[in-house]
């Protein structure tokens, strides 16, 4: 449900990276995530994996990530050309292989499976040593406190490269920002420090790094030759790491599924296998024991008007988009080809469209100077009703309509000045979102 929000902004963060500063990347001839205009209610983002070391603070949705690797853009490239050849090399030979018990498969995939905790600092409400997020009254005063965020992640090289979710490293939703620490705990229990290479909210994959030989890399499948109910299961460390290592199983039961996650569009895939809070950046896993997806979300109880309860629909990242994402983390730190408009702006919505005589639409409240809109011409009080023909009515359909394209692509708006309908052709920058 869409809501007049001054903060409905368009924006994106993006990759975290100190490499060096890579030539321009070939321009992508589509996003790596297509956008979409469904919205579900769902259990994600910081909700996967946290929970809290202060006394009284209930589960929140926390995030972060820690300082970033210090490395050449050569040096960078040249490591991610060693991950391709993990993540990156999907063919015909690897999704015929034979097909194993379930038993055998964990057994493969164990190795290769850790748990990520990272650490945070948050802003709550004290009163008298409690933490109440603003609840209770009674001298309460603003203070930072340190909260904790569990997940999962899969290593893909032997040298200690792992992919894991970004909202496992980063919080988005609760202004925590970036970790203060990010640790790693592997199969044989041992607890290393992890390093950032690059994250992308929109795409929601991180990878991290962490100063280890000799580590089970997980083979990844073809995500594209999934069938409806086939066969899966999925391992992570739900609610934290008393349940290290939990396996559950299932089916794939939907593909291509449209899913809008915190106002991120992304095209996943639904499984009924049980995927629960702490599962966050871990591996479902074909019947050939390779993983092809990255389990990220669960539908919640909150998305049915009646509150009935809803089990066994969770999501994950295909495979095929995973390693396309990591590529572009390796190379150029962040996703390339993404599309940009340059603008800030907020829902015009059919009761404030009622109240003050105005088309329903896209209200633009900022242009960003030498942006794709400054450049055709866009500029503050424009209210934009339609992307190629297609009527849009709030920013989430714009920026759905914006991302089926990429960087370099022609969009035409429709929008209305001054009481009078106009149209403008705008070339879509790229957005970069390097810190």
């Amino acid at each position: 449900m869409n809501e007049y929000n001054y903060n409905n902004f368009e924006n994106g963060t993006g990759f975290a990276t100190d490499g060096g500063s890579p030539k321009k990347p070939k321009k992508h001839t589509a996003l790596k995530i297509t956008a979409f205009a469904m919205s579900m209610a769902l259990v994600s983002a910081g909700s996967i994996g946290i929970y809290s070391e202060i006394a009284g603070m209930r589960d929140r949705n926390t995030t972060s990530v820690v300082e970033q690797v210090n490395k050449s853009a050569e040096e960078v490239s040249d490591e991610a050309d060693l991950i391709l050849q993990n993540v990156g090399l999907i063919n015909s030979e690897k999704t015929s292989g034979k097909v194993m018990e379930t038993e055998d498969i964990v057994d493969k995939l164990l190795p290769s499976v850790i748990g990520i905790e990272s650490k945070f600092k948050v802003t709550g409400m004290s009163n008298n040593g409690g933490f109440f997020f603003g609840f209770g009254g009674g001298n309460s005063q603003p203070s930072d406190y340190t909260a904790t965020a569990t997940g999962t992640g899969v290593v893909i090289t032997e040298d200690g490269y792992i992919v894991t979710n970004a909202h496992v490293i980063y919080d988005s939703e609760n202004g925590g920002g970036k970790a203060e620490s990010v640790s790693v705990i592997l199969h044989d229990d041992k607890k290393c420090d992890a390093e950032i290479i690059g994250y992308d909210t929109d795409c929601d994959i991180a990878v991290l790094k962490i100063d280890e030989k000799g580590l089970t890399a997980a083979e990844f499948g073809d995500s594209d030759s999934l069938r409806l109910g086939e066969s899966v299961i999925a391992i992570g460390n739900p609610l934290g790491f008393e349940l290290k290592d939990t396996v559950t199983g299932g089916m794939i039961s939907g593909l291509d599924r449209n899913i809008t996650i915190n106002d991120k569009a992304m095209t996943l895939i639904q499984t009924d296998a049980a995927i629960n809070s702490g599962n966050s950046g871990g591996p479902l896993i074909n019947k050939y024991g390779q993983v092809i997806g990255i389990n990220s979300s669960k539908m919640s109880s909150s998305y049915s008007m009646s509150g009935a309860s809803i089990e066994g629909i969770g999501f994950a990242i295909p495979s095929n988009a995973v390693s396309s994402i990591v590529d572009d983390i390796m190379k150029y730190g962040y996703v390339t080809g993404k599309p940009q408009l340059g603008i800030s702006c907020q829902d015009v919505t059919e009761t404030i469209s009622e109240m003050y005589d105005m088309p329903v639409g896209v209200y633009v409240i900022a242009v960003s100077e030498g942006s794709a809109a400054d450049k055709a011409g866009l500029q503050k009080g424009d209210i934009i009703t339609a992307v190629d023909g297609d009527e849009v009515k709030s920013t989430e359909e714009l920026n759905a309509k914006k991302n089926k394209h990429s960087a370099g692509d022609e969009v035409v708006l429709t929008f209305v000045r001054d009481g009078e309908e106009e149209k403008v052709t705008v070339t879509l920058d790229e957005m970069s979102n390097k810190e």
